[in-house]
């Protein structure tokens, strides 16, 4: 038979102090919740706002930004590439990724950055990357990607939404799919 070696008075104590701090604990979180089912908070009425002060934008839908994915997705396809394509809308909330088979674990992060980065300025990722000899500082900004491979969507020549592309061996493909996907919507 093993003996058991007995906990020290210490030790007991400690446990003991332990476990009667979260019985309490818990007892205060149980009445901390039960006290404020009765009390409710008076809401603010909801501001009326008044002349010009908001404004209207277009965004891409649900619908046109899956077929653009699905239109640069299968160009690639067609070509033997594998891809991901990302849509974003003109803040750069992604509104779908279609990650192809066999697309880099790397790809649909950096399809993200260059849909946002082409939405952002309203052009072409390849033509962005030249502007990067004259202010080398932009490719600084958070979330973005200066690689070939992002074009913007456009309507009534503003800026609506981006859509990236990577994983081919060349920005310039990468770019080519996504241009696939901007024609689709014409």
């Amino acid at each position: 038979m093993k003996h058991v070696k007995k906990a020290s008075k210490r030790t007991r104590a400690i446990t003991g102090a332990s476990l009667a701090a979260a019985v309490a604990l818990g007892g205060f979180g149980a009445y901390s919740a039960s006290a404020s089912d009765t009390t409710r908070a008076v809401a603010a009425p909801a501001a009326n706002v008044k002349g010009n002060a908001t404004t209207t934008t277009t965004h891409l839908t649900i619908d046109a930004a899956v077929k653009a994915a699905q239109a640069a997705l299968d160009a690639a396809g067609k070509e033997g590439q594998k891809v991901t394509v990302a849509v974003v809308d003109r803040n750069g909330n992604t509104i779908v990724t279609l990650r192809g088979d066999g697309a880099g674990p790397q790809s649909p992060e950096s399809a993200v950055k260059k849909a946002y980065t082409a939405v952002a300025w309203n052009a072409p990722t390849s033509e962005l990357v030249k502007r990067l000899d004259n202010a080398p500082t932009l490719k600084d900004i958070p979330g973005t990607l200066f690689l070939a491979g992002g074009a913007p969507v456009t309507a009534k020549n503003a800026p609506i939404a981006g859509i990236g592309v990577a994983g081919a061996p060349s920005g310039a493909l990468d770019e080519k799919f996504a241009r696939a996907g901007v024609d689709a919507l014409d």
